[in-house]
């Protein structure tokens, strides 16, 4: 999240709203925002209905940590799915910045 949270500039400047969807409960979510002073909307799924529906599967030694990213237009439909095989595991800003903008010309 402390990368997507560096570029939280960068992410409005390209219209892009970013949800975090995690396996927590709300109250632990509560306490993360606070902490961490993370600009984006976060949604806990602690029984990963939000995750299944998105086919990000719980990985039983990993405890659901290991992060998926997922690119959906203004219409509604998936552009890019990225599921992660380790908790540091993600495209960089760069890239999903430069998906946001093809999809936006």
């Amino acid at each position: 999240m402390a990368q997507l949270r560096n570029a939280s500039e960068e992410y409005a400047k390209s219209d892009t709203l970013i949800l975090i969807v995690g396996p927590d409960s709300a109250e632990a979510f509560k306490v993360m925002w606070e902490d961490e002073k993370i600009p984006f909307i976060g949604l806990p799924d602690p029984n990963y209905s939000v995750l299944k529906t998105y086919g990000k599967q719980a990985g039983l030694f990993k405890l659901g940590r290991v992060p998926t990213q997922i690119l959906i237009d203004k219409q509604g439909f998936i552009r890019y799915v990225h599921f992660g095989h380790a908790p540091s595991d993600m495209p960089s800003n760069e890239e999903i910045l430069g998906l946001i903008e093809g999809l936006n010309s």
